[in-house]
């Protein structure tokens, strides 16, 4: 988020936390952002809160301004609010395509991926019930690092992978192909695709943290996550 950016939202938040709160009920609100006033006299409740919020994180001022239901003021603002499941993580942000009827596979191979520094975004688990999804998977492929596609049967025919592939390719996004019953189909039909074999989810990670690493334009982001290398005998497979 820009700096001319965070400095609008303060102001909004700011506008909104006056029209709404008492300056007591001001230091209770943003107490549950970890966000601490300075208790400085200030004779605006406006601008006590502003003086409350510079320096903190664009990702906070974006949360806070999720709980006051507020418009989110610009495009880029929307474009940079990462889902849920990413917000504060310094984490790569790994999207994970897939047929929802496969989920149980992508959660699977998302657990698996955490030990490599690795935060994978599963739809169907990681939006809150009160969240509205579509909203969120935008989010969510507007702030991935890279994106691994499940080709299961049936992907090639879901509407909505099939444009989650396209966006990420829009983006010139790192797209890992997962060829796990289904060959991929389209412009990312000419990249090789990893294929399942007998290999475990423990496995498929294991290599896709490779392939992310190799790859220049993930290696650094995926480095400075700071990569926890585990092994596992947990041979549980898909």
């Amino acid at each position: 988020m820009r700096v001319s950016e965070k400095l609008a939202l303060i102001d909004k938040i700011g506008r909104e936390l006056q029209s709404r709160f008492s300056y007591a009920d001001i230091d209770i609100f943003l107490a549950e952002f970890d966000v601490q006033t300075s208790q400085i006299s200030i004779n605006s409740k406006w601008a006590y809160a502003k003086h409350a919020l510079q320096g903190h994180s664009g990702e906070t001022l974006l949360r806070i301004a999720r709980e006051l239901e507020l418009p989110q003021g610009t495009s880029a603002i929307a474009e940079n609010t990462p889902p849920q499941n990413w917000l504060g993580t310094t984490l790569f942000r790994l999207f994970i395509s897939h047929i929802s009827k496969d989920k149980l596979n992508a959660t699977r191979l998302k657990e698996c991926l955490a030990p490599y520094g690795i935060a994978g975004f599963v739809a169907h688990e990681d939006i809150h019930p009160t969240l509205e999804w579509q909203d969120e998977i935008m989010r969510g492929l507007n702030t991935m690092d890279a994106m691994v596609a499940i080709h299961t049967a049936g992907f090639s025919q879901s509407t909505y992978t099939q444009q989650e592939v396209g966006f990420a390719l829009g983006r010139g996004i790192k797209i890992v192909s997962f060829e796990m019953g289904e060959q991929p189909t389209g412009f990312i039909s000419r990249h090789q695709s990893l294929p399942r074999r007998s290999r475990t989810a423990e496995d498929v990670a294991k290599e896709i943290n490779g392939l992310l690493l190799a790859d220049s334009r993930t290696h650094e982001r995926l480095s400075a996550a700071k990569p926890t290398k585990k092994d596992s005998d947990d041979d549980i497979p898909f």
